[in-house]
């Protein structure tokens, strides 16, 4: 028996079909790589907003008014250079790179991880500045650091999901409440976010809560019950309830609720409901009276059609999220719309399916939404104080008067947003 050797065209041949094969062996995790991260790219395109506009000029009335609100932020939940040392990233080896993935390191870590907001609902400050936001869809509550945008998570998806978490409040010495209505309780966690309480007992359908720090009384709207129970902030036991259990979201009269959902405080301790299938807000007194009652079902703005979120400004002005008008209306304790954001659509300043609404002790304003995906935007309430003394330097330099006349112009014209008619420091928005 003898060999054959091959020819070296032959040889040639062989050697350049392995290492074309080598190649392509090595560049197809690229390719994919690369169209992995084109898709991911799109789908961020698709569903960031994308700020196209100057968000200093958002402001609610438009000019020549003084502005009353404006947009300054908002919240999608994404987490970004969450590394040791932020900008530098863990060392890759050459077979990631080759390939456009990630290290080792970074596909453990589950830091690195982005979380998305999916389904917002109620939201509260602490004492640090930082916001609470409960997702319903994500059973999860973000900590959003609004200073350095670090976030973290309570009961994260790593960990035991919430079963239906709806509402946040917060005490003064940080304490978080957060309402779940399918397990039926109020959890109580501590200010390192350890888990320190509960109550059941009582509860149905837990939704809005609220923290009379003062007084040491801590409410829950129960939306199956149709009423708000009162409990002991401190030893977590019930007090009393405001209003009439067991009619099935019936019941229309005044201090009586029809599938109530949130729920209020302002600085003396009164209290604001939103009652909505009787699409109404309704106000009590520290000690639960009922006081009064505003609001009628309409779709056009001023009216409710789904209220949901509901928050006192530190002017008493009452802010409600209307879920189906996708609007936040301003009213005062009278009823009277004093001032309007939003309407549907995905710009900033607009709301899509929006629902809780936050008040914080440095007048931001906190908005969430659930479609098509979750965000909160972030607004500065600008004091009746702050507007007078604008007013007066405009006044100073001459301002003001041109742009009274514009004003006036405009309304000799007919102008349907004429906010005339409005006696309140609060203008309507446009």
């Amino acid at each position: 028996m003898f060999h054959v050797h091959p020819s070296p065209m032959r040889a040639s041949r062989t050697a350049t079909a392995l290492i074309a094969m080598l190649i392509l062996a090595l560049l197809s995790p690229a390719a994919f790589a690369e169209k992995k991260k084109k898709k991911v790219a799109a789908v961020q395109d698709k569903h960031e907003p994308r700020v196209e506009v100057d968000t200093t000029k958002l402001v609610w009335p438009e000019p020549p008014n003084l502005p009353r609100i404006r947009y300054t932020n908002y919240f999608a939940g994404m987490k970004f250079e969450n590394g040791a040392e932020q900008g530098k990233k863990p060392k890759q080896s050459w077979m990631d790179r080759l390939a456009g993935g990630q290290s080792q390191d970074e596909k453990v870590a589950s830091k690195n991880f982005p979380f998305q907001m999916l389904g917002p609902y109620g939201m509260a400050v602490d004492s640090k500045n930082r916001l609470y936001v409960a997702d319903q869809k994500v059973g999860a509550v973000f900590v959003f650091n609004t200073e350095t945008r670090d976030t973290e998570l309570i009961r994260n998806g790593f960990e035991a999901h919430f079963a239906m978490i709806n509402a946040i409040a917060v005490d003064d010495d940080d304490r978080v409440f957060i309402s779940d209505g399918k397990l039926a309780k109020v959890l109580v966690f501590d200010a390192n976010h350890k888990i320190a309480g509960q109550i059941n007992e009582g509860l149905v359908d837990p939704l809005g809560l609220a923290i009379d720090v003062e007084r040491r009384l801590l409410y829950v709207v129960d939306t199956k019950q149709d009423v708000v129970l009162v409990y002991d902030a401190d030893s977590l036991k019930p007090l009393r309830k405001i209003g009439k259990p067991g009619k099935n979201h019936t019941l229309t009269g005044p201090g009586e609720f029809s599938l109530p959902t949130n729920i209020a405080l302002d600085k003396d301790g009164n209290l604001y409901v939103t009652d909505s299938l009787n699409f109404r807000v309704e106000i009590f007194d520290a000690e639960g009276n009922f006081v009064s009652q505003f609001g009628q079902h309409c779709d056009a703005i001023g009216c409710f059609e789904r209220p949901k979120g509901i928050a006192v400004d530190s002017d008493g002005h009452i802010w409600v999220v209307d879920s189906n008008l996708a609007l936040v209306e301003v009213f005062n304790r009278d009823g009277e719309l004093l001032a309007y954001v939003g309407g549907p659509g995905r710009a900033l300043g607009r709301f899509n399916d929006p629902m809780g609404i936050a008040i914080d002790k440095n007048n931001r304003v906190f908005v969430s939404e659930q479609y098509p995906w979750g965000r909160v935007q972030q607004f500065r309430y600008i004091t009746d104080a702050e507007s007078a003394t604008m007013k007066a330097e405009r006044e100073k330099a001459g301002v003001g008067k041109r742009q009274d006349a514009q004003k006036d112009k405009v309304q000799e014209q007919g102008n349907p947003k004429d906010t005339s008619r409005l006696n309140t420091p609060v203008p309507q928005t446009q």
